[in-house]
């Protein structure tokens, strides 16, 4: 495994592929997973704040932004637990929102010493039963990508309820066009190899007994609102956190206070 300098960031070589990534500043680590068809780029008003006084670390996830696409075996979790160990940053902060939230509790299911805190905002969950609404959406979206309408696939999802509250702050709403612009689109073509862990995380959440705050925009949607009680009644250690007239993308629709929330939490541990 090596590390190199390329167009964006750094580069970190996997098998099957690599890994786009940058670092920032000194102190303990904390390490930002983007949410689906977004990039490390969603962190920036995250990004000179926290590593002010931490070691900032954020990546494309593999099939997103500038990292490969899958060309093979691989998994998130086991991607996240290289890159950490090539840049020694364990045990760490995670900050993950909605599907990086979902691959933050991997982690903390299946390597706890690799994590010191979580911190989960408007997440995903493995093991979540989908209401008919948004399963709907994402197939209707899924479907124009495997037409190869992969323009059209991209509207529908800058389109979806999930990012209407983010769509009322013109300055949100064009990083999140550019970010989805340069989405690959491989997700919705292509049967993922990284599956689903069993038992799904859903189902073991007693298990994940690290220091965790759950944030949620008050706007979210039903799914991610209903996500973010069940995490707080079967997780040992965790304080909900609900920010108002946020929606989904909380972290760009609200940054001071998503980020005040989360330099408190990692204060305290």
């Amino acid at each position: 495994m090596t590390s190199g300098k390329s167009a964006w960031g750094l580069r970190f070589e996997r098998p099957n592929g690599w890994l786009q990534y940058e670092v920032a500043g000194n102190g303990d680590p904390v390490v930002f997973l983007h949410g689906f068809g977004l990039d490390a780029a969603m962190w920036d008003p995250q990004w000179s704040t926290f590593s002010a006084g931490h070691r900032a670390i954020r990546y494309d996830l593999r099939g997103y932004g500038a990292s490969s696409a899958p060309a093979g075996p691989y998994s998130h979790v086991d991607d996240f637990l290289a890159l950490t160990e090539f840049l020694r940053a364990r045990p760490a902060h995670l900050v993950g929102l909605s599907m990086g939230g979902r691959y933050a509790l991997r982690v903390a299911v299946q390597n706890p010493e690799a994590v010191r805190s979580l911190t989960l905002a408007d997440t995903a969950l493995d093991g979540h039963a989908w209401t008919p609404e948004w399963l709907q959406s994402w197939q209707e979206i899924s479907q124009a990508a495997r037409r190869d309408d992969l323009f059209g696939a991209r509207r529908l999802w800058l389109k979806h309820a999930l990012f209407e509250p983010a769509g009322r702050q013109p300055a949100v709403a064009a990083a999140l066009e550019t970010m989805v612009a340069r989405y690959s689109g491989w997700h919705w073509r292509e049967k993922d190899p990284d599956g689903a862990p069993a038992p799904p995380t859903a189902e073991v959440l007693a298990r994940i007994s690290v220091p965790t705050l759950m944030i949620v925009g008050e706007l979210d949607l039903p799914d991610f609102r209903n996500i973010a009680r069940r995490i707080a009644a079967g997780m040992p250690h965790v304080t909900l956190r609900t920010l108002p007239n946020a929606g989904h993308m909380a972290n760009l629709e609200a940054p001071g206070e998503f980020n005040d929330l989360v330099l408190e939490h990692l204060r305290r541990n």
